[in-house]
């Protein structure tokens, strides 16, 4: 497979020739930047680690550039950062091994281009595409569609253009989009796709703690991934018992692809409106039964 950009790569951890390596993925991961696989996608991380029968494929839309740094990576021009990030991101496929990590090197600014805008766009759909051609997943993680980064955002939009350009019959089973800079938890509970990823506690904290380069960088993204999955947990549920020491929150995007006529917009202003009336007849109730 060849990818659009000279600098995009696919990376294949255990050396298997890229089309075989592609061909068994069962699980992908679509993040905007490095670390956001590690960060949102870690339910798929763990379904496929360590099996002979599943496999993750992790793809990374932009090319790292832009990222904050201090300390040891202060000086860093942004073509550094680029090799910087682009190395961790290979640590972390080898460490959580994965099947393999497509790098598809696009500067964030392309991947918000709109729809209608130039060729970027039409790249890196044309990008994904052929990747959900040749890995034919059955389970896509990528960003949550009321996430606050407009990157993360549009990279969400775009996987559902490129799926849906797919026949019914290639299309993903599964689409869920997952937190990273707006968690889930306030979604009602009946809408949540609630992850359990209480096992292996090391591994998560290791594929997050790659990224040295953000770590130093003053964003402390490996303190604050494994709290909110503890928060996640604990939070859960109100009179109950904890089930689980860590939670990944998803929205489930699937039926976007399953239909894709359906408004984009308009399926997430129903989970929105749920939850503002999930809100409002509570205090309502309450109001009542205090006589407020």
């Amino acid at each position: 497979m060849r990818l659009r950009l000279e600098t995009a790569e696919i990376f294949v951890p255990d050396g298997l020739p890229v089309e075989q390596a592609l061909a068994r993925t069962t699980h992908m991961a679509v993040g905007a930047h490095q670390d956001d696989v590690e960060i949102m996608a870690f339910d798929g991380i763990l379904q496929c680690f360590q099996r002979n029968d599943r496999w993750l494929c992790g793809v990374v839309m932009t090319d790292g550039s832009g990222s904050p740094r201090d300390d040891l990576y202060r000086n860093c021009t942004d073509e550094e950062m680029r090799t910087v990030r682009r190395k961790e991101q290979k640590k972390a496929a080898v460490v959580g091994e994965y099947g393999a990590l497509a790098l598809l090197d696009y500067p964030s600014a392309a991947v918000k281009e709109p729809a209608d805008s130039g060729v970027f766009t039409r790249d890196i759909v044309a990008d994904l595409t052929d990747l959900f051609k040749i890995a034919r997943p059955e389970v896509v993680y990528t960003h949550n569609l009321a996430d606050k980064h407009e990157t993360h955002v549009a990279t969400a939009l775009k996987v559902i253009e490129a799926i849906r350009s797919l026949p019914a019959e290639e299309r993903p089973l599964r689409l869920y989009g997952c937190e990273v800079w707006r968690d889930l938890d306030w979604m009602a509970d009946t809408d949540k796709v609630a992850f359990d990823v209480s096992a292996h506690e090391n591994l998560q904290t290791a594929l997050v703690g790659v990224y040295d380069s953000q770590i130093c960088g003053g964003k402390r993204y490996d303190l604050a991934t494994m709290g909110r999955r503890r928060a996640n947990a604990t939070y859960y549920a109100s009179h109950s018992t904890d089930v689980a020491t860590g939670m990944i929150y998803a929205m489930d995007l699937t039926p976007l692809i399953e239909d894709p006529d359906k408004s984009i917009q308009g399926y997430v202003r129903e989970f929105t409106d749920r939850f503002v009336q999930d809100v409002m007849e509570r205090l309502t109730r309450l109001q009542a039964r205090h006589g407020a």
